[in-house]
């Protein structure tokens, strides 16, 4: 017998939890201040007796569909989880196309030159990495059977990917990090010594800045910019991740999110594909 909760969602109540979603998510893409709260309770009323945590799994499965689908998840709050029904990635599909100001906005958002946010004390955009998310068997066949970017959307991840813009100023967001890092530590001479490499020797190093640790040892770091959550997946390339594996003990990845409005950054240690899990996107085609 299935209790409430473990009853599969209807068309209908998945409709009606995507539509709100996306509601939610064009009031943060306009900057409008709303309440969670308010949305699910409202929801509960059309929905088939369901609980405030299944609504807000619904709504961490809707943020996983729509990453699947090519656009960042940008709802504080409903990270994304990816074991989620076929039933949600069609029904996001199919009500994208009907929302032209929240794709224009995205649009705007993964193009435009960024403006770099002040902070008040740079040292305290620094937190912890997010909780990665174990995935079981039902995780791993979802991964086989996911089928990103149709028709209907456009890849917004990989075009804020290619805004060089924003990753110029995310690397030189990490180098003022760096330099008040060094500082703090009384580190002077050290922070003087913090590179712009991608600038000074170019993008073939593998890595952006070069830092130090407070003992002198040298951090080969390579940053990642989004505007938006901390869940968004980011573009590597094939010399990136074999710069971290033979540099390993001094490779870190400094992932740099929410840049549109509070910046903050965490950090990855090591080879990335041991830090990240990693998806072929891309394929080189020769002739046979």
């Amino acid at each position: 017998m299935n209790t409430p909760e473990r009853r599969d969602w209807s068309l209908l109540e998945v409709e009606a939890t995507v539509s709100d979603y996306l509601d939610m998510l064009l009031l943060e893409l306009e900057g409008i201040p709303y309440t969670k709260a308010d949305h699910w309770r409202a929801l509960q009323s059309v929905l088939d007796n369901r609980s405030k945590s299944a609504i807000e799994r619904k709504y961490m499965n809707i943020s996983a569909a729509l990453i699947d689908l090519g656009i960042p998840s940008c709802i504080d709050g409903y990270k994304p989880y990816f074991n989620y029904q076929k039933l949600v990635r069609e029904v996001v599909r199919a009500q994208l196309p009907g929302r032209p100001t929240l794709l224009a906005l995205l649009q705007q958002e993964v193009t435009e030159a960024p403006v770099v946010p002040s902070v008040d004390d740079i040292l305290k955009a620094w937190v912890a990495p997010p909780e990665r998310q174990h995935r079981g068997e039902a995780g791993r066949v979802h991964e086989r059977q996911r089928q990103p970017y149709g028709p209907q959307t456009r890849n917004y991840i990989e075009l804020e990917a290619r805004n060089a813009q924003l990753g110029r100023a995310g690397e030189e967001f990490v180098i003022n990090f760096e330099r008040a890092r060094l500082l703090h530590e009384r580190q002077d001479r050290l922070a003087a010594r913090v590179e712009h490499v991608a600038i000074t020797r170019g993008d073939h190093e593998g890595f952006d800045v070069l830092s130090f640790t407070a003992g002198g040892r040298e951090r080969f770091i390579e940053v990642k910019t989004t505007k938006f959550g901390a869940y968004t997946p980011f573009y590597v390339t094939r010399n990136e991740v074999q710069v971290s594996r033979t540099a390993i003990e001094r490779y870190h990845v400094y992932r740099v999110f929410d840049f549109r409005r509070v910046p903050r950054l965490f950090s990855l240690a090591g080879a990335i594909d041991a830090a990240f899990d990693l998806e072929a996107s891309q394929f080189l085609a020769r002739l046979s």
